[in-house]
């Protein structure tokens, strides 16, 4: 299993839609049965489940776990101090400015591809 203590250890995401509970396992370093507790303290955790209830995360679910798992491992929160955190008026605003920055970062792409394209 990884090392809990930095999430730069992680693997890359893959370039998929959906994502078995076994998958974001490995992709999170943590138990699928972790994931399946996670669900249920976590409203926002919420995976899409399919034939026989069987779960299928898609990309925002692992950011999210990624998340979650950095709080408790690392950071040292509670269950409760975790949840707190990520439905909180200071999540709100870290959402906020992270849209703030993916929109910069695209506008910027979008102007190296169009000088590429010259």
């Amino acid at each position: 299993m990884l090392d809990q203590g930095n999430n730069t250890e992680l693997p890359a995401i893959p370039a998929k839609r959906y994502f078995t509970i076994g998958e974001v396992g490995e992709l999170c370093g943590v138990k699928p049965h972790v994931l399946r507790y996670w669900e249920q303290e976590f409203p926002a955790l919420n995976p899409v489940k399919r034939r026989g209830n069987r779960r299928y995360y898609q990309r925002h679910d692992v950011l999210m776990i990624r998340q979650i798992r950095s709080l408790l491992y690392d950071e040292g929160f509670t269950i409760t101090g975790a949840r707190a955190r990520l439905e909180g008026p200071q999540a709100r605003l870290e959402s906020s400015m992270s849209h703030q920055i993916v929109r910069q970062v695209r506008m910027e792409l979008e102007e190296v591809l169009t000088l590429l394209r010259r």
